[in-house]
């Protein structure tokens, strides 16, 4: 169960910012005028598999996607969570569920994961994009722990660090991004972080 450490952390929560990292993935999200985008590897582990069934990219609603990083089984329950509680919103409030609010809700549920003795906390992370009637094109990113916040640009994974001082100086050098700027930089994120040119098969790219 998840207790205080004599120091005041939370070791359990700890562990599953580790466990996101298992998957050895890097995801890119990436905020432009007019465009949102993130970007994936792809990562087929057995060439026995079907490739067209292995993906980290899932849609919640019309409006709003999302990339999950960290553990696929988790991934997929965090996702089936997301849905039913935007399709409960619609269903309640006759209009569809905003991406921050949606957010938020993800949040809060992961954070009563953190805190309840029956439940572990689900080691993965949830990045969103969307395009808002209000606010335009959003990024919005989910943790364990039940931190969120909105993005101009962040990562996931393995190569978090890199991939988050390569956004920064992009961002720094110019925070208007069109279109294909915003598509174009978040595959060169992961492709020069990873120092390595992708084939099609090997990313996976959404844009909104």
């Amino acid at each position: 169960i998840t207790i205080f450490s004599p120091e005041g952390r939370l070791y359990q929560v700890e562990y599953a910012f580790k466990a996101i990292n298992q998957g050895a993935t890097t995801s890119v999200a990436v905020k432009g005028v007019d465009t949102a985008a993130v970007a994936t590897l792809k990562k087929v582990p057995d060439k026995l598999l079907d490739a067209s069934t292995v993906t980290n990219l899932y849609k919640l609603t019309n409006k709003i996607g999302c990339v999950m990083t960290g553990m696929v089984a988790d991934s997929r329950s965090q996702v089936q969570r997301a849905r039913y509680e935007a399709a409960n919103w619609k269903y309640k409030y006759g209009y569809d569920m905003p991406v921050d609010i949606l957010c938020k809700r993800m949040s809060d549920i992961s954070q009563v994961y953190t805190q309840n003795a029956e439940m572990r906390p689900l080691g993965t992370s949830m990045m969103m994009i969307a395009f808002d009637d209000e606010l335009g094109p959003c990024v919005y990113k989910t943790d364990p722990a039940g931190y969120y916040s909105a993005y101009k640009a962040c990562s996931v994974g393995t190569k978090q660090t890199e991939a988050n001082s390569f956004l920064e100086k992009k961002i720094k050098k110019k925070a208007d991004l069109n279109h294909d700027e915003t598509i174009q930089t978040a595959i060169n994120c992961l492709s020069t972080i990873l120092s390595a040119d992708f084939k099609p098969t090997e990313i996976e790219v959404a844009v909104v």
